[in-house]
């Protein structure tokens, strides 16, 4: 079935879409290549439309013609992310522990250090220098019979102490 342009006493086939409205609705109508031409030339979509109508249609194409909503009106997709990040539901921010070890910045290598000598990163120095005491007693070679296990234990602690002195060690 040849569909015929919609252009008066046209007989040729219609093929080129050619839209009958401005509001981006699905109504067209076919012309054939001659007159879809003169249809697209002639074209003006700002046709019939006033200053204020024009402008209010520049501004609207910034947002792809969609409703938007000013940063703080609450039903904002960027508030409602905003206000969730900083909602602290598990009290982490609120917390000492948290503001003492922002203060302190113990790197991933102290943390590990601190992991060997089995303490946590609330830790104070004094109670560092204690635990490696302690451990020197505990794992020292001439208490163990000079066993292995227990030497490699002592060396990990060692070094795990001369990396937290050297950071966080009273200078």
């Amino acid at each position: 079935m040849k569909i015929i342009c919609d252009w008066n006493n046209c007989k040729e086939a219609g093929t080129y879409k050619a839209p009958i409205e401005k509001d981006n609705s699905k109504k067209y109508r076919l012309l054939c290549l001659e007159h879809i031409k003169i249809f697209n030339k002639n074209w003006n979509y700002f046709e019939n439309m006033n200053d204020e109508e024009v402008e209010f249609f520049i501004k609207s194409d910034l947002t792809w013609h969609k409703a938007t909503k000013t940063f703080g009106s609450s039903d904002n997709f960027f508030n409602i992310l905003w206000n969730n990040a900083l909602e602290d539901k598990l009290n982490i921010f609120k917390s000492s522990n948290f503001r003492d070890f922002k203060k302190t910045k113990v790197s991933q290598q102290d943390r590990d250090a601190l992991q060997v000598m089995e303490l946590n990163d609330e830790v104070k120095w004094e109670q560092i220098h204690s635990k490696f005491k302690e451990n020197k007693k505990k794992y020292n070679t001439d208490k163990n019979q000079g066993n292995k296990k227990f030497e490699d234990k002592l060396k990990k602690i060692t070094l795990a102490y001369s990396q937290l002195k050297k950071t966080l060690g009273k200078k």
